[in-house]
C-alpha cells in the first residue's frame, strides 16, 4: 500500500498537467455545428453549376514547362495562374462577361456568362497583335478597367515574363471580338530593338484605384518572383525561390502605373517605383486588397505575401505622388505574433475587405495555409476595434493597425491551402458570406511529408532551388480540398456550407468573380479551377430578401455605355432601424478573381421603401463629394461628378 501511493505521489505531477491538458482541451474546443444545423443555414442559398464556353482550337497542357533549375519542382511553379472575372464588357448594363485565364491553353479567354445569351458573341482569345511576345511568357489574370476613361471597359491582363497588356476597348465597335480591343503596352517599352527587351515581371496581384487622389485610375502591379526567366526551360539558372519560410525579402518589386493621360484609343502611365518601402516591395505577393478604410477617400491597401509577413499600408498620398507607410498591430503576451496585423510569418494568399460584423468599419479576411496534419497555420479574420473612421485614421497615421484576429473563435480559421475569396450576401438577407478557393497542386503522390520537411529547413538554403523537394506532375499536395462557403449562424458562429449546397468538388481552385449576370439582383459567383475547367454558379436562392443595387460611373456628355466606374466610391446604407451597411465600387481586390464594378446590398426584410444612401467620390479633378439619396431597392444607375445624377 504504501508504495502503491509512492507511485502515485511521484507520478502526480504528470497526472496534474494530463488533467490539465485535458480541462483546457475541453475549454477551447471550438463549438461546430451539426449536419442538422448546417443543413438549416444552408437553406437560404442555392446556386446551378453551369459550364463556361470556351475557345476551341488552342493546344492543351498539363503542366507548364519551367527554367531548368526549376524542374524538379514544375508543379508547383505551376500551381498558378487561373484567373476569372465579372463585368458588364459589351455595354448591355449587365455583369454578364467574363475575362479567364486559362492555364490549360495560357490565353486569356472573354466569354459570355452561362444562361445570359451565348448568342450575343463567341467566346475568343485575346491576342496581342502587333507587341512583341515570346514563348516564356504567360498570363495570370485579367483586370476589367476603363483605363483610357472613355466610358468603355478596358482589360488590363498581367503575366509572368513581361509587363501587363491593356488591351482598350476601340469607339465604334458593336459586337465584342478581338477586332473590338486594340493591344497596347502599360509599360512602354525603353527599347527599339526588335523583340520584347521589356522588365521579366512575375506578376500575381494587380489592383486599380485612384491611389493619389488625382481623380483618375492608377494600377498597383504585385511582383512575385523576382526578374528573372522563371519559365525558360532553354535556360539553366538566373532564378531563384524565397530565402525564408517566414520573412522572405527577395520577391519580385512591386510598381504602381500612377495615370498621366488619355484619349482615343490611348493611354499613358508613369512607372513609380518607390511608393513603398524596400521591405515592403519585395516581399512575395499573391494578393492585394484596396479601399479607403479611414475615411479620407484614399485607399489604403492589404498585401498577401506568401512567406510572410503581410502588410497593411496606410495611404499617405497626395495628387501626383503615390506613398505609403506601414501599420502594425499590437502584439500583447497573449496573442501570438502571426496574429497580429503585419508581423505575421504566415503564406498569405487572398484578401478582402468587407463588414463582417456590421459595425460600419472594414474588417479583413486572409486566406493563408490552413491544412491539419500539413501545414496548420490559420485563416485570418482581422476584425475592425476602432470606434469610428476617425479612430482608424489616427491610429493608422501613428502606425497603428486596429484590427485583432477573431478567425478562430468566430469559424473562419481552417480550410485548407487558401487562395482568393469574396466577402459578398448571396441571399439578400443583409449579412454577408465568405466564398473561398482552396487546393494546391492535385495527383497520386502524397508530397506533404516534402513539404513538411521543407518549412523546418534552415533559411540559408531555400533560396537555391535545387535544395527544394520534387513536386512534379503526378505528386499531390493538398489537390483535393474544395471551395469553401462560410455562411454565419444564429450564434454568430460561421460554418462551410459548401458540402450542403453541392460545391465541394475535390478540385483546386484560384479565382472567385461575383457579379449579377441576369439583373435579378442575385449574385452569382464564377470561379476558376487550377488546371480545370472553370465553372459559373448561378445563384438560384428562393429567398424573398430585397436588394439595393448601384452602378456608379463618372459624369459623361454622351451615353457610352457600361459608362468609367468610380472606382472607390464609398456606400453607406442606412436601414428603417438604423443599422448600416457598407460597400465600394472595387477595383480588382483579391488574388485572380475579380468581382464586378456595381456596389450590391441584401436588405433582407428589414426595407420594403426607400432606404438612405450616403455616397463620397472623387470626382475627376480629384474634389472630394458628398450626397445623400433616398433610394428604393432595386437596381439603380447613378453618374457621379459635382453631384449624383440618376439616368
Amino acid at each position: 500500500m504504501a508504495r502503491t501511493a509512492g507511485f502515485v505521489r511521484r507520478q502526480l505531477p504528470g497526472i496534474l498537467a494530463l488533467a490539465a491538458l485535458i480541462v483546457a482541451y475541453v475549454i477551447v474546443q471550438l463549438p461546430t455545428a451539426s449536419p442538422a444545423e448546417r443543413a438549416q443555414i444552408a437553406s437560404t442559398y442555392a446556386f446551378k453549376p453551369m459550364n463556361i464556353a470556351m475557345p476551341s482550337g488552342f493546344k492543351q497542357q498539363t503542366i507548364r514547362r519551367v527554367n531548368q533549375d526549376y524542374q524538379h519542382i514544375d508543379a508547383w511553379i505551376s500551381s498558378v495562374g487561373a484567373g476569372i472575372s465579372m463585368n458588364d464588357l459589351d455595354g448591355d448594363g449587365l455583369a454578364n462577361d467574363l475575362c479567364v485565364t486559362d492555364p490549360r491553353i495560357d490565353q486569356v479567354v472573354v466569354t459570355p456568362a452561362p444562361g445570359t445569351g451565348s448568342t450575343r458573341y463567341q467566346p475568343f482569345a485575346l491576342t496581342p497583335a502587333g507587341l512583341p511576345m515570346n514563348d516564356v511568357m504567360a498570363p495570370m489574370g485579367c483586370v476589367p478597367a476603363d483605363l483610357n476613361e472613355d466610358g468603355r471597359m478596358d482589360l488590363l491582363v498581367y503575366l509572368w515574363g513581361r509587363t501587363p497588356i491593356i488591351y482598350l476597348a476601340k469607339e465604334g465597335a458593336t459586337a465584342l471580338s478581338m477586332a473590338a480591343y486594340q493591344p497596347i503596352e502599360a509599360v512602354p517599352p525603353r527599347s527599339s530593338t526588335p523583340g520584347y527587351t521589356g522588365p521579366q515581371w512575375n506578376t500575381n496581384a494587380v489592383v486599380v484605384d485612384d491611389f493619389d487622389g488625382d481623380g483618375h485610375d492608377d494600377v498597383y502591379v504585385g511582383n512575385y518572383f523576382p526578374e528573372s526567366p522563371v519559365l525558360d526551360d532553354k535556360i539553366d539558372g538566373g532564378v531563384a525561390m524565397n530565402h525564408s519560410m517566414s520573412h522572405g525579402l527577395n520577391g519580385g518589386e512591386d510598381y504602381f502605373l500612377r495615370w498621366t493621360g488619355s484619349g482615343t484609343g490611348s493611354v499613358a502611365f508613369q512607372l513609380v517605383e518607390n511608393a513603398l518601402p524596400r521591405n515592403v516591395s519585395k516581399g512575395w505577393v499573391l494578393a492585394a486588397g484596396a479601399t479607403d478604410v479611414d475615411g479620407d477617400m484614399l485607399p489604403e491597401m492589404y498585401l498577401g505575401h506568401d512567406f510572410g509577413p503581410d502588410r497593411m499600408m496606410h495611404n499617405a498620398s497626395t495628387p501626383g505622388n503615390i506613398k505609403f507607410t506601414v501599420t502594425e498591430g499590437t502584439r500583447t503576451p497573449l496573442i501570438p505574433k502571426s496574429k497580429v496585423v503585419g508581423l505575421d510569418s504566415f503564406k498569405g494568399m487572398g484578401v478582402d475587405f468587407g463588414d463582417l460584423n456590421g459595425d460600419g468599419l472594414y474588417d479583413m479576411f486572409v486566406s493563408n495555409i490552413t491544412t491539419t496534419f500539413g501545414i496548420q497555420e490559420s485563416n485570418f479574420a482581422f476584425m475592425s476595434t476602432a470606434k469610428d473612421k476617425s479612430q482608424v485614421r489616427a491610429d493608422m497615421t501613428s502606425g497603428h493597425a486596429p484590427w485583432e484576429d477573431l478567425s478562430a473563435p468566430l469559424g473562419l480559421a481552417w480550410s485548407g491551402w487558401g487562395w482568393d475569396l469574396k466577402i459578398a450576401d448571396f441571399d439578400n438577407s443583409g449579412s454577408p458570406e465568405v466564398a473561398q478557393s482552396t487546393g494546391f497542386v492535385k495527383g497520386d503522390v502524397n508530397r506533404w511529408p516534402l513539404l513538411q520537411e521543407l518549412a523546418t529547413a534552415n533559411d540559408q538554403v531555400l533560396q537555391y532551388p535545387a535544395w527544394w523537394p520534387n513536386v512534379r506532375a503526378g505528386d499531390d499536395v493538398a489537390g483535393s480540398q474544395t471551395l469553401m462557403f462560410y455562411a454565419k449562424g444564429p450564434d454568430g458562429y460561421w460554418s462551410n456550407v459548401a458540402g450542403e449546397l453541392g460545391m465541394s468538388i475535390p478540385v483546386p481552385t484560384r479565382g472567385i468573380a461575383t457579379g449579377d449576370a441576369d439583373g435579378d439582383g442575385k449574385l452569382d459567383m464564377a470561379i476558376a479551377r487550377q488546371w480545370d475547367e472553370p465553372v459559373f454558379y448561378q445563384n438560384a436562392s428562393t429567398t424573398k430578401g430585397g436588394f439595393l443595387g448601384l452602378r456608379l460611373t463618372h459624369e459623361s456628355s454622351g451615353d457610352v455605355m457600361p459608362g468609367s466606374p468610380v472606382v472607390g466610391a464609398q456606400v453607406t446604407v442606412t436601414m428603417p432601424d438604423g443599422s448600416k451597411q457598407i460597400g465600394r465600387v472595387d477595383g480588382g481586390s483579391g488574388h485572380s478573381g475579380k468581382r464586378s464594378s456595381e456596389v450590391h446590398f441584401g436588405l433582407g426584410d428589414k426595407a420594403t421603401g426607400p432606404v438612405q444612401v450616403n455616397l463620397c467620390w472623387r470626382d475627376r479633378t480629384g474634389q472630394i463629394r458628398e450626397q445623400n439619396l433616398q433610394l428604393t431597392p432595386g437596381w439603380h444607375n447613378i453618374q457621379l461628378g459635382a453631384q449624383a445624377t440618376e439616368r
